[in-house]
């Protein structure tokens, strides 16, 4: 048995297997991070800046007057304060719904995830899945990256005429095992294909207690996107196409952390200074 532990180091996580101590991968979202940045990112985090001062101008005017250098941290901070806190009611629903899918009674949920699980009870209703695995660790010892998937499910399907999948709740149809990233951010983006294909496509599973086992056959993958206001069940093309970009990420990673550190040498000749002119030393 070989448990699991996770390390930060300069904004990227680590996983570390206590059977192999110094050698530590870097985590799947970590990996996928190296993606750049999305072109609204800056307009919205500048949006979350301006709206703040207008909606706090009073305040922040005080503020300012006592501790200009604090007000302007405070003003930089509106998103990134933002998504902390919805970072963690995305800890608290996952929590939960980790807990309803191991069998386990929750009678309590913290205020701001009430309509989450409610929605997370929806889709257990609809779809009627069997657990297969949950919240274990992914690991590739191929190409040395791991991570924490959400769940693996089994669920029933039938295939319609024009070649659409149909759930079937009652679990008459077809089983399939499917590989699954619950969000519950405001939409689901692309990168999380690259996220599944990573899971799916790793060499083994290890459960909390270090227990090692196969990567289970995966037949496909999806998101379950659950918000304060709505829940979907969709499917996710997470094959080995999307596998090699992931892996190409892999690659920029290491080239970002560690290769491109050493590419530029010392200097092989250089200036000695600003050059004196005779004039210049006549006139000391």
């Amino acid at each position: 048995m070989s448990k699991i532990e996770t390390r930060k180091s300069a904004g990227s996580r680590f996983y570390v297997n206590d059977s192999r101590p110094n050698i530590l991968v870097p985590g799947v979202t970590s990996i996928v991070g190296m993606l750049p940045k999305q072109d609204f990112l800056g307009p919205w985090q500048a949006g979350m800046a301006a709206d703040l001062a207008i909606d706090s101008f009073e305040y922040l005017r005080d503020m300012a007057a006592r501790d200009r250098a604090g007000a302007r941290r405070y003003i930089a901070g509106a998103a990134r304060r933002y998504t902390e806190v919805r970072s963690k009611v995305g800890n608290r629903a996952h929590d939960v719904f980790e807990r309803i899918m191991n069998g386990e009674d929750v009678d309590y949920v913290h205020s701001d995830i009430v309509n989450h699980v409610e929605h997370f009870r929806q889709f257990l209703d609809a779809v009627n899945p069997e657990l297969v695995r949950a919240e274990d660790v992914a690991w590739s010892y191929e190409h040395e990256y791991a991570g924490s998937f959400d769940a693996i499910l089994r669920i029933w399907v039938i295939v319609l005429p024009d070649g659409k999948l149909k759930i079937t709740p009652d679990r008459s149809g077809t089983p399939i095992v499917v590989m699954v990233d619950y969000k519950t951010s405001k939409a689901t983006y692309p990168d999380v294909a690259l996220q599944l294909a990573a899971y799916r496509y790793a060499d083994v599973v290890i459960d909390p207690d270090g227990n090692e086992e196969p990567m289970p056959a995966i037949d496909s993958a999806a998101v379950l996107h659950i918000t304060d206001t709505e829940w979907s069940f969709k499917g996710v093309r997470a094959d080995r196409a999307v596998h090699d970009y992931f892996l190409n990420l892999r690659r920029t990673f290491t080239w970002v952390r560690e290769d491109s550190k050493d590419v530029i040498g010392k200097a092989l000749a250089s200036s000695k200074g600003r050059m004196v002119t005779g004039t210049e030393r006549r006139g000391k």
